[in-house]
């Protein structure tokens, strides 16, 4: 818990504020809890990739009512794309049109 309470600290956020970001995770199953000694110690219960689907997945449903095209048209429409990036995402958009097909 100390270490990642350090961790956060360069956005000062505050012991208890750390702790409980750890057990509303800990809740979701996204981390996994070691009480066995008096620190507890938390560690991650699921890949990155996983992660990264679970909280894009609940973004796009409080944020965008369930449309990812709308988060993708937002995200394009604040950020100025590289041209590798703008590649990689017309790649993308024709896989899942072959896919479809």
């Amino acid at each position: 818990m100390r270490e990642v309470h350090e961790a956060l600290r360069g956005g000062q956020s505050g012991y208890t504020t750390a702790l409980k970001m750890l057990q509303v995770m800990h809740a979701k199953g996204l981390v996994l809890r070691d009480d066995s000694s008096r620190a507890h110690v938390y560690r991650a219960a699921i890949s990155k990739e996983r992660a990264q689907r679970w909280f894009l997945g609940d973004l796009v449903r409080r944020l965008f009512d369930g449309s990812s095209s709308q988060l993708v048209m937002q995200a394009l429409g604040n950020d100025e794309a590289s041209p590798a990036e703008l590649k990689a995402i017309r790649n993308l958009l024709d896989e899942l049109d072959r896919e479809d097909s």
